[in-house]
């Protein structure tokens, strides 16, 4: 069917109305309003040039119509093949268009024509290049005429002229006492990048990326973007908490901080984001005063732009938590139940704010808040009973939606084929149970706030091993596969051994050889050994022998494919543990630093934090003093989360008051010591590793 000429038309006129709404970013930065008959002439100029029509008045008219209908048809190939790729209001550079002109003459085969536009844009970017050298202005006027007509628009769609006076001034301030950044090349990075019309949104954010993209050449812009990043937040925050549109330099917070802080507070317990119960506990006006702006200008810009997107309060994703605000909430639910709170949450928000000590993600997410969960990982044993089974992957669930990583020994679990007394049936082993635990993990997804995050343990000698080291890989059945769960092999010392001897591994369904999870060292290795007897005797009628080599060569295999199961060894961490005691350690955790005893009745927990090593060397050296306040004020930190943890599951509350662990982690150890001028892998690295960070219990903590 024809097409309506109305309909046709109608076409053509919303073609025109997008067209018109596209600009193009000149070579000197200068914004233009796109015209297709530029195209057009550009295409005609090379024809004209190649068959000289203009100076032969006797060439047929009939060649003139035939060219200008393929002008005609080359424009709209261009023309199309450029707004294919783009939507209204977005912006072509001069060097696109001039590319997809030479793009389109080849593929109509108009080999001579395009070799002729190749030959002028070669003639024209020499003759810029030296008007350039001899420092020729080139449509300058037109550029500032260009600038000063430049709207931005804002939230409700009204325009006003740009402020180039203030962007210049917020690009100086950024670059302040900076060394090697020039403000000047992010301004023209800028001038390349917007348009008339453009949002405040959109304006803020090139402002940012025409820093970033100079990191690359310096990396002190990393600085300057941060603080950049931070222009942008500020507007944001001091808009939604003063309900009008608010800017202010770094200068201005100096002056606008104590005040934003306690309007940020009434904002944040009126949209119960904060436990209102914290906020009235502190005097507010001690707190703001306490506050130290400048501290916002340490930040690298991946630094800030992770908090961000991460850890600052939001409300229906407008982050009015600023950093220094973010530090002090941090502090104030770390120090509630502090006797002199002011003075302590001072302190704490000192220690955090200056980098010296970071705590972990969970208790920046949630230190103040109405469920103050500030524990890093959860360990558990599940045990081999459906009930049981649902139930450590229930709590896995709730632990995971505050922000716990989740360790689990599975190794308790009976293997595949085994007898299920209740039903008379066969068991489908550990795999489809972990199978569900994997998108268990990825359905509860840490609040929303990032990917939740699990580790398995099994036994080397579990009848299910040689399935469970493939539950990463990317081929077969997909039923029986985990990619979104790490995996770890929690190996006995003997299993070792007889790799080295080379001789045979027996693998066991743990409902008949249950003593074997809770021993370790000799005691474990006679166990086996028993059992290995009573298997031969057809005592034991689950189990299968293996060459112990082959077994280790399918773990490292698997290691080396898919960077799973991850190798950790039993006996060590036994042996090892202050807590041998209470019993048997079954497993690490997520991050397989922390080795702590479970049971039924206890999930252990871990309470993690950071010292930052390289804020410690002062004038060549480590400031021994100062490391050993930034630890004592950590510690009493850590301290404080165990009894002011909010507890998903009762099993955990248990066990991290009954034992109460803390890990004390150090980064930026090659930092520090590029620093002090050592190398890594020296003796002297040693010695200050040694000497300095080996330090005395504080019982006074």
């Amino acid at each position: 069917m024809a097409d309506n000429p109305q309909v046709s038309q109608k076409k053509e006129n919303e073609k025109s109305v997008n067209l018109l709404s596209l600009n193009v970013v000149r070579r000197d930065g200068s914004i233009s309003s796109f015209k297709s008959d530029k195209i057009s002439d550009a295409i005609k100029k090379a024809f004209l040039a190649q068959t000289k029509i203009r100076n032969n008045k006797d060439k047929d008219k009939e060649q003139e119509d035939s060219i200008h209908k393929t002008v005609e048809e080359l424009t709209h190939k261009v023309v199309s093949a450029l707004t294919r790729r783009i939507a209204d209001g977005d912006m072509i550079h001069i060097e696109d268009i001039q590319d997809q002109v030479e793009l389109s003459l080849m593929r109509s085969g108009e080999h001579k024509v395009a070799r002729s536009y190749v030959l002028y844009r070669e003639e024209r970017s020499k003759e810029r290049k030296h008007d350039n050298e001899l420092n020729i202005p080139n449509n300058q006027n037109a550029q500032s005429d260009k600038q000063s007509s430049i709207n931005v628009k804002n939230k409700s769609g009204d325009l006003s002229p740009i402020n180039f006076l203030r962007l210049e001034e917020v690009v100086n301030e950024a670059c302040e006492n900076i060394s090697d950044v020039e403000p000047q090349l992010i301004i023209n990075e800028l001038k390349k990048n917007i348009y008339d019309g453009v949002s405040s949104e959109d304006l803020a954010t090139a402002l940012i990326m025409s820093s970033r993209v100079l990191i690359e050449r310096e990396p002190n812009y990393t600085y300057a973007s941060a603080r950049l990043l931070l222009d942008s937040m500020r507007r944001e925050a001091l808009t939604f908490i003063y309900d009008k549109e608010f800017q202010a330099t770094s200068k201005e917070m100096e002056k606008i901080y104590p005040d934003y802080f306690k309007g940020y507070m009434d904002k944040a317990v009126g949209l119960s984001l904060i436990d209102k119960d914290i906020a009235s506990l502190f005097d507010l006006n001690i707190l703001a005063k306490a506050l130290l702006p400048e501290r916002d200008l340490k930040f690298t810009y991946l630094g800030l732009q992770t908090l961000y997107d991460r850890y600052f309060i939001h409300s229906k994703d407008i982050r009015f938590e600023l950093p220094q605000a973010f530090f002090m909430r941090v502090a104030m639910g770390l120090a509630c139940n502090e006797e002199a709170r002011e003075e302590r949450a001072i302190e704490f928000y000192k220690l955090l704010s200056s980098f010296d000590f970071m705590s972990s993600t969970p208790t920046l997410f949630n230190s103040g808040t109405l469920r103050p969960q500030l524990s890093s990982c959860y360990l558990s044993t599940i045990p081999d009973d459906l009930r049981g089974i649902f139930g450590g992957i229930t709590d896995d669930a709730l632990l995971s939606k505050f922000a716990g990583g989740l360790g689990n020994d599975w190794s308790r679990v009976r293997g595949m084929g085994t007898h299920i007394k209740g039903t008379n049936g066969k068991s489908q082993g550990v795999v489809p149970f972990l199978k569900v635990a994997n998108d268990t993990a990825v359905a509860v997804n840490q609040g929303g706030k990032r990917k939740g995050a699990m580790c398995a343990y099994l036994e080397t000698w579990h009848l299910d091993i040689e399935e469970f080291l493939e539950l990463r890989k990317n081929t077969g059945d997909d039923r029986r596969r985990t990619h979104d769960m790490n995996t770890a092999n929690w190996i006995p010392d003997l299993f070792m051994k007889r790799v080295v001897e080379e001789s045979v591994w027996t693998l066991f369904s743990p409902n008949d050889v249950p003593d074997l999870h809770e021993t370790y060292g000799k005691d474990f290795e006679n166990k086996y050994c028993n059992y290995e007897k009573l298997a031969k005797e057809g005592k034991i009628e689950n189990y299968k022998e293996v060459s112990a080599v082959d077994l280790w060569k399918k773990m490292l295999g698997m290691l080396f494919e898919t960077g799973h199961p991850w190798v950790t060894f039993k006996d060590p961490c036994n042996i090892r543990s202050p807590q041998g005691h209470v019993g048997t350690v079954h497993s690490s955790n997520l991050c397989t630093e922390i080795t702590l005893n479970t049971n039924e009745e206890e999930i252990a927990v871990c309470n993690l934090g950071s010292i930052n090593l390289p804020q410690h060397v002062e004038d060549g050296k480590i400031n021994v003093e100062q490391l050993k306040k930034s630890v004592t004020t950590a510690i009493r930190m850590l301290d404080n989360v165990i009894d002011i943890n909010y507890y998903p599951v009762p099993q955990a509350e248990n066990s991290n008051k009954k034992h109460r662990p803390i890990g004390l982690g150090l980064m930026g150890f090659q930092d520090a010591l590029y620093k002090l001028g050592i190398s890594y892998d020296s003796e002297e690295a040693v010695a200050v590793s040694y000497t300095h960070l080996t330090l005395p219990t504080n019982r006074e903590v």
